[in-house]
């Protein structure tokens, strides 16, 4: 299994029932010691389900320094909760930082937390905390996961104030778009919160403890599309605030004030963006609430990311710039090193020229500066002298040898243009991701007019966040066609590739392998010429590279496509 910059995420935070150990001086991911908070990650809380009884099973003597399978050394105790330890180890194997949760194997949980951390890691999605290991060993059982020493949690960047609206935005569009692919596989977080999601150095939001955070503590519920989405509202919710919002104190953050309901972000704090407002509580409305501006609620973390795509535009924040000092003016001024300062309106004498130079060198200098120039000129006439001769030999002798009848058969005919093809329809192509990207404007990039434009959804990469390998458009050109050329012209420098489908084609093939690359290129304007004559009805024009454009944001943007023959 490649090696990934991470470390270890603690998913068993003893946020949770106190059990007698909760109160030992415990570490978050990034190993900075916090005092947990109280657990109102409950039913009246967060509506996250009930918890099922641990058990009468003590956790396993470990100690720093034991290694599991003689590979995984264990560093430091980050949790004893539960009957189950979470540690800070060392992959002496692959030398690196991991994270490791060990349970008896006789525990109550323990066939539950194997079945989750095995289908955690099958989803393989970067934007989760991946699981590397899941393993039954020596009447033990244990989860190995990435360390991330580069990422923060929510709660510590909450520390010190809310976050500005363009942060909000990334972190509840991230987070909503990655627990919308986890569900379209089946798995539920359960506990989601602001311990259990961080933020890179990149600024890439990553989410720890997919199913095992749950299946740790013994969580389960008959709506886990809904507990999902109920919690991203209470991310934002905090986010934007800086509160929790339900009564409790969590987290670090305090509640809202008893007897006054869940009230809107932008009434508990001034300044706050409404329309992240706004999206806040139609998340949170599951618990009852009613939504704001009478907007229905978003019940599954796919209709949150449906509400997130409708929303304007959010950009990111100038950039602040220093002014620079002001200019000092110095005694070493041009012409003043030396001289007392000049008075205001007081003339200036003009120091006179210096004299020619008259000494016996200066004699010599001029006289040879003199032969050098005289020589030149007469080599340059000789060499014009004798160009002109062999100019009149070579005409001689071409008016001889030259024949009378004009037809020249070595003159070359100008290149004739290749003849425009009209593209009939063109369809977004998105294989490798959820299907669609943005279909109702990829008519924009055959309307003649590069002031519109086609693009895609934004990313934290040019290589769309590592998450595909690219996404296109797919050209209808109506019939098989030959295909001399196609010319795109992109916003911003992106790297394409030209793709052709088989000429026995009867309609659009779905799948990228029903393709074959024509030709590559990357820039604004890139001339797409394929190596060989091809025919083909449906061509496929494919991003391979995105670019940052104005917002901040990777997306691709293609504004006019033209086919000739």
């Amino acid at each position: 299994m490649a090696e990934r910059s991470t470390a270890a995420v603690d998913v068993a935070d003893n946020s949770g029932d106190e059990p007698l150990t909760a109160k030992a001086d415990q570490s978050t991911a990034d190993g900075v010691a916090q005092n947990r908070e109280r657990d109102t990650d409950n039913v009246e809380a967060q509506g996250s389900g009930g918890t099922e009884s641990p058990g009468k099973v003590s956790p396993p003597e470990l100690h720093s320094g034991h290694k599991l399978a003689r590979r995984y050394r264990l560093e430091e105790c980050v949790t004893r909760l539960d009957g189950f330890s979470s540690w800070r180890a060392v992959d002496e194997k692959l030398r690196r930082a991991v994270g490791v949760h060990i349970l008896p194997a006789d525990h109550t949980r323990a066939r539950s937390v194997l079945a989750a951390a095995r289908s955690s890691a099958l989803l393989g999605d970067p934007r989760f905390v991946q699981v590397l290991d899941a393993v039954e060993e020596n009447d033990l059982v244990y989860v190995v996961h990435e360390w991330l020493p580069d990422a923060t949690e929510l709660t510590t960047l909450l520390a010190p104030g809310p976050l500005e609206a363009y942060d909000a935005y990334q972190l509840v569009s991230q987070v909503a778009s990655a627990m919308a692919a986890a569900h379209r596989e089946g798995l539920a977080h359960l506990r989601l919160n602001p311990n259990s999601v961080l933020r890179t150095s990149s600024g890439q939001w990553r989410i720890r403890g997919l199913a095992v955070n749950a299946a740790l503590r013994g969580i389960s519920s008959d709506t886990p599309q809904r507990t999902d989405t109920e919690a991203i509202g209470a991310l934002l919710y905090a986010a934007l605030t800086q509160r929790w919002p339900y009564e409790s104190d969590a987290y670090g953050l305090s509640g809202l004030p008893k007897d006054v309901g869940l009230i809107p972000p932008d009434q508990v704090r001034a300044g706050v963006h409404r329309g992240l407002s706004e999206l806040s509580m139609r998340a949170l409305a599951n618990d009852g609430a009613t939504a704001s501006r009478h907007e229905s609620p978003c019940t599954t973390p796919e209709e949150l990311v449906k509400a997130i795509g409708e929303m304007p535009r959010i950009r990111p924040p100038e950039p602040a710039f220093a002014a620079p000092p002001e200019y000092q003016r110095t005694t070493y001024q041009q012409g003043s090193y030396g001289r007392p300062a000049s008075h205001p309106g007081a003339t200036q004498p003009v120091p006179p020229p210096p004299a020619p130079l008259q000494s016996r060198t200066g004699k010599v200098l001029k006289w040879a500066v003199s032969a050098l120039l005289i020589a030149a000129l007469g080599l340059g006439s000789w060499q014009l002298a004798d160009a002109l001769m062999d100019r009149g030999k070579k005409s001689d002798d071409t008016n001889q040898t030259q024949p009378t009848d004009g037809n020249d058969k070595s003159s070359k005919k100008p290149a004739t243009a290749g003849k425009p093809v009209p593209i009939s329809e063109v369809h977004d192509f998105d294989p490798f991701g959820d299907q669609s990207e943005k279909p109702g404007d990829v008519g924009k990039v055959f309307d003649s007019s590069t002031a519109t434009y086609w693009q895609t959804d934004f990313y934290t990469s040019a290589d769309f966040g590592r998450l595909k390998s690219g996404l296109g458009v797919v050209l209808d050109l109506g019939k098989v066609q030959q295909v001399g050329e196609v010319t795109v012209t992109f916003v911003g420098d992106t790297s394409v590739e030209l793709l052709t489908a088989g000429t026995d084609a009867a309609s659009m093939p779905a799948s990228y392998d029903a393709y074959t690359k024509a030709a590559e290129g990357s820039g604004t304007a890139v001339s797409l010429k394929p190596g060989k004559s091809v025919k083909s009805r449906y061509l496929l024009v494919w991003l391979t590279n995105l670019p940052l454009q104005d917002d901040g944001q990777y997306r691709g943007r293609v504004a006019d496509i033209k086919v000739t023959s």
